[in-house]
């Protein structure tokens, strides 16, 4: 008996160093050190292969001229009238078997409407349909610098997946090259590479934020990630507060929300400078990297979504990442005001009163209005320190706003009329469109606390999009020109769109990066 409890003590002693680490968060062991499969290359060229998977962009129901042979003209000219196909935006056609292709597609783009945008669209949709043909893939249809160039950043984004952690019966999907055809294909190329590559690979930093797992993506993961994605680029400083810093600075609104969580919270401030010393474009979005609720806890089912509830904060960092990258001559500013919200033994409590870096009280009726409460300190914090000539605030804020909205429009609300114009031509003119909401003045009558400044939510119901953004525009300088974009209903896809795949849709990298060029 006393040697074998000496034998197991011995044990004991021996691995207790490898497991029992006070300091340990989570397990320690990463779910995957495995990247996603590899996507199609996408060149350019003025002619195209006579063999492969071909896509033909049109308008009406006649061929571009000078596309295929003669054979295959006709043959496509016979199934086209079989198949009465028109050419409208959104239709296709796909075919087998005609001429010396393995497949064809007939994407319609239609011959009204913002051709730019439904070329794009049509070679995501290829994209996506294409996916497992393992062919190489051409793309064609007449089209000029510009169209070419929106065809390759369609496709870009259509063949986005996220599949790091698939081990059981993995099989990569094929990788030949995407080749769009043009007469002016140098110049589409040069374009693409300049502007549009930039813009892809900012949406698809913004999806791989959202989409990895909470246990991968934290509030400091975020910040390597990021730091990692911007690497050497010119004209980009990174600033990161750690949880000592906004202490010092008594930014208690954020830290609060972290403080029940034993990932620690960051602000993380990127500014990029492509246009000399004006005012920057300053964009602060919510990035709560895991959402419990906090003590208010949620409802189980669903919870595994709110992973994606920093998808404010990516949208950004991937809008900051495609202007620096593609040298815009602009000034903005990115920030990512990041907390996990969890029902820790040290967690802040309904009832509680935190103050903001200003001495502006908050007093916290529901938990669950979190990212509010990050919004508030960083808002302070940019405009105290930064001076922007504009903020923008971008969230995952209300189930209200879903329900308003559905997931066809994001709410927009802003004091400015001409900063809400310029945000509302930018989604018409990237497609992701949004709908201004009333900002009434009783709404902050309603939020004012009883021994608080302001209170964090009015239970029992009402205007709950409405409210939650008069709340975050409260610690805004009313002098500065502001505008929140509520996103709750467009971060995510829950089916496929035409360059958007099912999951984290990186909503708003498009609208942000275009309005940043626009806006003087």
């Amino acid at each position: 008996m006393h040697r074998s409890f000496l034998t197991l003590a011995l044990a004991s002693a021996t691995i207790t160093p490898a497991f029992a680490q006070a300091d340990m968060i989570g397990s320690g062991i990463s779910p995957s050190a495995a990247a996603h499969s590899q996507t199609r290359p996408i060149n350019f060229a003025t002619t195209a292969p006579t063999s492969g998977a071909l896509v033909i962009l049109m308008r009406n129901a006649a061929l571009p001229v000078n596309i295929v042979d003669a054979a295959t003209t006709q043959a496509l000219n016979a199934a086209i009238a079989s198949a009465k196909f028109e050419g409208k935006e959104g239709s296709s056609l796909s075919l087998r078997g005609i001429g010396g292709y393995a497949r064809i597609v007939l994407s319609g783009v239609g011959a009204e409407g913002d051709r730019i945008t439904h070329i794009r669209n049509a070679s995501g949709k290829a994209a996506q349909d294409l996916r497992d043909e393992a062919q190489q893939v051409t793309i064609t249809g007449g089209l000029n610098q510009d169209e070419a160039a929106a065809a390759a950043l369609g496709y870009a984004m259509g063949q986005y997946r996220f599949d790091r952690y698939k081990t059981v019966d993995r099989k990569a999907p094929p990788t030949n090259a995407v080749t769009i055809i043009s007469s002016d294909a140098g110049s589409a190329e040069a374009l693409w590479m300049s502007r549009h590559a930039a813009l892809a690979e900012g949406v698809a930093l913004s999806r791989d934020l959202a989409t990895e797992p909470a246990n991968v993506i934290y509030p400091e993961t975020f910040v390597e990630r990021v730091r990692a994605a911007f690497g050497n680029t010119a004209n980009v400083k990174i600033e990161v507060l750690d949880e000592p810093m906004m202490r010092k600075l008594a930014m208690g609104s954020l830290v609060g929300v972290g403080q029940g969580s034993r990932r620690p919270s960051r602000l993380m401030i990127v500014e990029y400078r492509g246009a000399g010393d004006g005012p920057p474009l300053a964009m602060v979005g919510k990035g709560i990297t895991f959402d419990t609720g906090g003590i208010s806890l949620k409802p189980g089912a669903g919870m595994w979504e709110m992973k994606a509830d920093m998808s404010g904060a990516a949208n950004i960092m991937g809008a900051l990442l495609s202007l620096a990258k593609s040298k815009a001559p602009v000034n903005v500013i990115g920030v990512a005001a990041l907390s996990e919200n969890m029902p820790g033994s040290n967690a802040q409590r309904p009832g509680d009163v935190v103050r903001t870096m200003s001495g502006k009280t908050i007093e916290i009726l529901n938990t669950d209005a979190e990212g509010r409460l990050v919004l508030a300190d960083a808002n302070e914090y940019i405009v105290a320190n930064k001076k922007p000539g504009a903020l923008i605030n971008m969230a995952t804020l209300t189930g209200s706003i879903v329900a308003a909205l559905n997931d066809e429009y994001a709410g927009l609300f802003s004091r400015d009329d001409r900063l809400a114009a310029a945000i509302a031509a930018a989604g018409t003119a990237t497609g992701e469109e949004v709908w201004r909401m009333p900002l009434h003045k009783n709404y902050l009558d309603d939020m004012k606390s009883d021994i608080a400044d302001i209170k964090n939510v009015v239970e029992g119901g009402g205007p709950g999009a409405g409210l939650g953004a008069t709340f975050v525009g409260f610690f805004v300088d009313k002098n500065v020109p502001w505008a929140h974009l509520d996103i709750a209903g467009v971060n995510w896809a829950d089916k496929s769109g035409p360059v958007t795949p099912k999951g984290a849709s990186g909503w708003g990298v498009q609208l942000l990066d275009t309005l940043a060029r626009n806006w003087r």
